[in-house]
C-alpha cells in the first residue's frame, strides 16, 4: 500500500481494546502501516503502545499483566473508587520516556474535561497522564489532574475520534468496538454496564455515521458478547479483530481506498 498518510482511529471499549491489536496485527500482514493515530480510552492506550513502537505480541503482554480493577488502588478522598494516578508507575515501565516527541506515529489522544464539558485533544507534551485521563472510566476510575484541570474518559464525548486525523490522511481505516445492539437484562451485572450502557445510548448513533467516511472500517458484532473489563477472553477477542480485519482487507486488497467504505460486521 503506497499511500502517503495512513490514518488508524481506535474507538474506546475497555479489554475488548484487545481486538484493536489484532486488527493491527492484519494491517502489517497486509504491510499496511499507519503513519497517524486517533484513539479513545482504550483506544488511546493501544494508540500509544503501537505509536511508542510496541509490537502485537508485546501489546498483548501488556494487557494481560495490567491489573485493571486492583482494589490495592482504591482511590482515597478521590471521586472514584479506583485512583487512576496508581497506575502511573506501571504505564512509567511501559513508556520510560514520557512524551509525545519519542513517538514513532503520530498520536492523538481524547480526553473529556469535566470542568468546562468539552473535549480536549492532546498530541504533544507528556504521555502517560493523557493515556490515564482518556482511559478514565467515569465513576470507576478517579479522575486524572493535567495542569489544574481534571479529565475522565474521551469516550463520553467523542468515543471515535476520526475529526483529529482526517484532513490529514490520504487513506482512513477505523476499528469500532461498541456496535449497538439491543441487549439482555443478564448483560447488567455491574454498575458499570449500566454508565457503559448510557454512554453507549448516546453516542451510537453519532459514531456510526462516521463510518462512511472510511475506506477501511470494522465493526464486529461477536464483540458485544464480552464485558468492559473481561481479561479471560483476552485471546478470543484479539482473534475476532485479526479474523475481522484480515476478512475486509482480503475482500478489498486490489482497491483500499473506494468510494464506499468496506465494513464488516460478524
Amino acid at each position: 500500500m503506497n499511500s502517503e498518510t495512513i490514518g488508524l482511529v481506535l474507538s474506546g471499549g475497555g479489554m475488548r481494546g484487545v481486538a484493536h491489536v489484532g486488527a493491527i496485527k492484519a494491517l502489517e500482514e497486509h504491510n499496511i502501516y499507519p503513519t497517524h493515530i486517533a484513539g479513545t480510552s482504550t483506544g488511546a492506550i493501544v494508540g500509544g503502545l503501537y505509536a511508542y513502537g510496541y509490537t502485537c505480541d508485546e501489546m498483548m503482554q501488556f494487557f494481560k499483566t495490567v491489573q485493571i480493577l486492583d482494589y490495592k488502588k482504591y482511590a482515597l478522598n478521590k471521586p472514584g473508587f479506583i485512583d487512576s494516578g496508581k497506575y502511573y508507575s506501571f504505564f512509567k515501565k511501559k513508556f520510560p520516556e514520557d512524551s509525545f516527541s519519542v513517538l514513532k506515529k503520530k498520536l492523538f489522544i481524547t480526553a473529556t474535561n469535566i470542568t468546562d464539558g468539552k473535549l480536549e485533544t492532546f498530541s504533544e507534551g507528556e504521555l502517560i497522564k493523557p493515556i490515564l485521563a482518556s482511559s478514565a472510566f467515569p465513576g470507576l476510575f478517579s479522575p486524572v489532574k493535567i495542569k489544574d484541570k481534571l479529565y475522565i474518559d474521551g469516550g463520553v464525548l467523542n468515543n471515535f475520534p476520526l475529526e483529529l486525523i482526517r484532513k490529514d490522511c490520504d487513506t482512513l481505516i477505523g476499528v469500532y468496538l461498541n456496535l449497538f445492539e439491543t441487549a439482555s437484562i443478564s448483560d447488567f451485572k455491574h454498575f458499570y454496564n449500566i454508565i457503559e450502557r448510557a454512554i453507549n445510548i448516546r453516542i451510537a448513533k453519532s459514531d456510526e455515521k462516521k463510518f462512511i467516511h472510511f475506506d477501511v472500517v470494522i465493526a464486529p458484532k461477536n464483540l458485544t458478547h464480552y464485558g468492559l473489563f473481561d481479561k479471560k477472553n483476552i485471546d478470543a477477542i484479539y482473534k475476532i479483530g485479526y479474523s475481522n480485519m484480515n476478512k475486509t482487507l482480503i475482500n478489498n486488497t486490489l482497491n483500499i481506498k473506494k468510494q464506499e467504505p468496506s465494513i464488516l460486521q460478524l
